[in-house]
């Protein structure tokens, strides 16, 4: 295995994690910072500025005339940018009014500018102090509670600096201070202000001899800036907004090949390359352009595991909780079935054919792995070799071999036929073992154990069976379920036990060791949700999908339109709200791209780029209204298309000779 590794390690996720759902998270990977509403930097829990998992500065609060100032608003301006407004009376003997404003811009590159405004009717002349802290400690040490004590702070230039044996951190202020007090942490101004008057400040966050940040996302994938969306429901243009930032925010290269980006899993916990989530949440954000998917394929093949073995071909990952039902799983298993699924996808997007042929070695060892692995007839276990076979294994393998068999067959590589064979006997397995009959016309089982008893419990992870995956000219593959399965498995995604309002339960109402804040056991998860929605309405059941996505966008509006990984799955009220999830992720990759795969879904784009052809399936029911999404990427173009309130579809900008499938 070569290549380099990602800027921020993943954290083990653990009961202890501080709770970080009320949060504001500013992201411009490499780099977060992380506060209260009440905007000041304390030191408590997360608060700090962060990069490449380190955190630089953990307190910087302020005092005016020897006061804090009251907090009156926190939000968010952009994916790395959030403005905390405070006011105060600087003397106390004047009456009630605030006269005093203090607003605070905080950057996730390290950057806070503080601004004051007079409001009163007279000159002011006040003290103004910030008193800054760090304990230079790991994200996984905060994450712990286990960060050893502050730092002593020594004078440097226009600020302080603090040193220990892993890192150093630099904060320089503009103007610089009349006085600092190195033993407290202490930088002094004396302000005069004038009726109506303002006074800056800036203060630049750095590692020692480290500029600024050059994140990602502003010098990459800029057509991911311009997709939009114009709709009847004002909620549809924000959620793309905000998912677009977000991706664009996630970002990251690869240390040892610069050129390939890849989507970080999410802050604040996961900030480094998690596989499996950085090729669905890829593959969902296909509608974007093929340059993420490239990098997150080139990057992951580089970590290919070679030689011999049952693990040769694999893309390694870690294992993961599946839940109170089952073992740890997801592991390289699934990454290595989502690989040659991306690849045979983006090429149908527009992936150049120069980058297809240099991957394509890479997905052949993938497949090469599945055939070996799945052998005749068997199923695949995750952990493989020796763990429970999972449902939406079944559906990743099933999927791979497909368009794995078609992506061969289109550049003229031996094996198809294998894969074919293999997808139709697994076909036949999973119908005579996964699918158990009740009286309510039956369900597919979460898992069969390695004696081969089942686990009759009804999951989230049954979507990913309806996820069959794009070939060309617009069809998609078969499925695992017949057509009267298919229709049982709409019926019950769209049904209270696993609809709860808010998007799709991760397990049934009704099913044992239900949680609502389980993130496997009855939490929301907005990934399999979008799969559900694009999987249903693929199939034709269009009430369901619709149902599910306009849960999720009622969702999106609680959480200001920044989705994160998972929320709570409790039933859905008149005038309730969802319940955030403490632990969970926002931004996240998967749920980011799960917003560009809800509005996608619903112009119904299956492009194939090598042929120049493009269908389009719109829903028919238009759960929206009049739908226009501009600037999505087909063929490596510009491409715009119009979803009419009756859900008639028009192109409106298109690939010179894209024609319009049948």
């Amino acid at each position: 295995m070569s290549g380099g590794q990602a800027p921020a390690p993943a954290l083990r996720r653990s009961a202890q994690l501080p709770p970080a759902h009320a949060m504001l998270i500013c992201v411009a990977m490499p780099a977060l910072a992380i506060s209260s509403d009440q905007g000041q930097l304390t030191g408590r829990g997360l608060e700090g500025f962060y990069r490449a998992g380190r955190r630089l500065l953990s307190r910087c609060e302020v005092r005016v005339a020897g006061r804090e100032p009251v907090p009156v608003q926190a939000r968010m301006l952009s994916a790395d940018r959030a403005r905390f407004v405070a006011t105060l009376r600087p003397f106390a003997d004047e009456g009630p009014d605030p006269d005093v404003v203090v607003e605070r811009t905080r950057f996730a590159d390290g950057t806070e500018r503080i601004l004051l405004r007079s409001t009163a009717g007279r000159p002011l002349r006040m003290p103004v102090e910030v008193s800054l802290g760090t304990d230079l400690a790991e994200l996984g040490a905060v994450a712990s509670g286990n960060t050893g004590p502050a730092l002593a702070a020594s004078v440097h230039d226009s600020g302080l600096r603090w040193s220990s044996a892993t890192g150093h951190c630099v904060v320089t202020a503009h103007p610089a201070p009349a006085d600092a007090l190195a033993s407290a942490g202490l930088l002094r101004w004396e302000v005069e202000l004038p009726p109506g008057g303002s006074w800056s400040l800036e203060l630049r966050i750095r590692p020692e001899g480290a500029g600024p940040v050059r994140a990602v996302g502003h010098g990459v994938a800029q057509s991911l800036a311009t997709a939009r969306a114009a709709c009847d429901h004002p909620g549809a243009r924000v959620l793309l907004d905000q998912s677009v930032a977000d991706l664009q925010a996630l970002l990251l290269r690869d240390p040892d090949h610069p050129a390939d980006v890849h989507l970080a899993a999410g802050a604040p916990w996961r900030c480094g390359l998690a596989p499996a989530e950085a090729l669905a949440a890829a593959r969902m954000a296909l509608p974007l352009g093929t340059r993420i998917a490239a990098g997150t394929l080139r990057t992951l093949g580089r970590r290919q595991l070679a030689g011999k073995g049952p693990r040769a071909g694999m893309i390694p990952g870690p294992l993961r909780n599946t839940g109170p039902h089952l073992p740890p799983g997801c592991t390289g298993v699934e990454a290595t079935l989502l690989f040659p699924a991306l690849l045979a996808e983006a090429w149908r997007w527009g992936l150049p054919a120069r980058e297809t042929e240099e991957l394509l070695p890479t997905a052949e060892r993938c497949l090469r792995w599945l055939l070996a692995a799945a052998g005749d007839g068997e199923l695949l276990t995750d952990p493989y070799p020796d763990g429970p076979a999972r449902c939406e294994t079944q559906a990743h393998a099933h999927r791979a071999a497909l368009l794995g068999a078609d992506l061969l067959d289109a550049h003229g590589r031996s094996g198809a036929t294998e894969l074919r064979q293999c997808a139709e006997r697994l076909r036949d397995t999973f119908r005579a073992r996964f699918w158990v009959k009740d009286r309510t016309g039956g369900r597919p089982v979460a898992a069969l154990l390695a004696d081969g008893r089942p686990v009759p419990l009804l999951t989230g992870g049954v979507a990913h069976l309806l996820d069959t995956g794009l070939l060309g000219s617009g069809v998609l593959a078969p499925g695992l379920l017949d057509k009267v399965q298919t229709e049982q498995l709409a019926r019950l995604l769209g049904g209270p036990a696993m609809d709860s309002g808010w998007g799709l339960r991760s397990l049934g109402l009704r099913e044992a060791a239900y949680n609502p804040f389980g993130h496997r056991s009855g939490a929301v998860r907005v990934h399999e949700t979008a799969v559900a929605v694009a999987g249903l309405a693929a199939a034709g059941y269009e009430k369901e999908a619709s149902g599910l996505l306009l849960g999720v966008l009622a969702a999106a509006e609680a959480f200001c339109y920044r989705l994160p990984e998972m929320y709570a799955g409790e039933q859905r009220t008149e005038g309730g709200a969802p319940l955030p999830h403490p632990a969970a992720c926002r931004p996240a990759a998967t749920a980011a791209a799960a917003g560009v795969q809800l509005l996608t879904t619903l112009a119904g784009i299956r492009p194939d780029a090598p042929s120049g052809t493009v269908t389009l399936r719109p829903v028919r029911g238009a759960p929206l209204g009049e739908l226009g999404l501009t600037a999505l990427r087909v063929g490596g173009a510009p491409f715009s298309v119009r979803v009419s309130r009756l859900g008639l579809v028009m192109v409106e900008e298109a690939a010179e000779g894209l024609q319009l499938g049948v």
